[in-house]
């Protein structure tokens, strides 16, 4: 295991990967080998008519390399949660920060309003005006982002791809096969929004998940001031499991 682990980092919707994970930009290279996907439909990748978040998941799982160790955010973990289920054998950790996975937390009343809430506002909201359907999407997140206006040309490419998105209500999160896999797995929130907070606990209690929460900063719990602390620990530790797990001899590998 020489040399720095990498993290492959995961963006959200709206938003790509350099403003998404700006903080670990600053504070996390020195440490580990950053690894920064821009996901279909964002700046510099050209515009794109559909996002489907197992599509998407499969393209992430070719990305990844024995030893990895996963992060991601939002939209980003839903495609995540799949494709580690996907490749479990490729990575070292898991981490995923609020992803929107609401299936998982099906019956809890937060969750199924969330989930409820998010379909209406993709077929009814203001499709032709993506200014007014960002600043409605972002008071459904819990987000506090504030966006210029007029959005920038890279912010208004960010939301027509949120337009076509699939929405992460459909997800069927593997979660037995994900309990299953072999690497520590991660679970941040944010303390701000009953349905995230509902799919953070289920999460943590059916995958055996470390959890953290830390509030503040509302849906981007990665911008809080001890996110890189917490996450530089949680890998180092799970590379210290792999380094103390005992190899397999021939007859194990045959």
């Amino acid at each position: 295991m020489a040399g720095r682990p990498r993290l492959v980092l995961v963006h959200g919707s709206v938003t790509g990967g350099r403003p998404t994970w700006r903080e670990q930009r600053r504070g996390l290279p020195g440490r580990f080998r950053l690894v920064i996907p821009e996901r279909a439909g964002f700046v510099p990748n050209p515009p794109v008519e559909r996002v489907d978040f197992e599509e998407e998941a499969q393209r992430l799982a070719a990305l990844l390399r024995p030893g990895d160790h996963l992060v991601a955010h939002s939209y980003g973990g839903v495609i995540a949660l799949l494709a580690a289920a996907a490749v479990p054998d490729r990575l070292a950790s898991l981490t995923v920060i609020e992803p929107p996975a609401t299936r998982v937390a099906a019956g809890h009343p937060a969750a199924d309003r969330f989930a409820a809430a998010g379909a209406r506002w993709w077929a009814e909201g203001p499709r032709d005006d993506p200014e007014a359907f960002l600043r409605g999407f972002l008071r459904s997140v819990g987000s506090d982002y504030e966006p210029p206006s007029p959005l920038t040309p890279e912010l208004e490419q960010g939301v027509r791809t949120l337009l076509v998105e699939r929405g992460p209500w459909e997800a069927e999160i593997p979660l037995a096969a994900l309990e299953a896999a072999p690497f520590p797995k991660l679970v941040v929130s944010g303390a701000h929004h009953a349905a995230f907070d509902a799919i953070c606990d289920v999460l943590e209690a059916r995958l055996a998940a470390e959890r953290v929460v830390l509030p503040g900063h509302g849906h981007t719990p990665q911008l809080h001031p001890r996110f890189n602390a917490v996450l530089a620990d949680f890998v180092d530790r799970a590379e210290a499991a792999r380094a103390a797990a005992p190899r397999a001899g021939p007859d194990e590998r045959s």
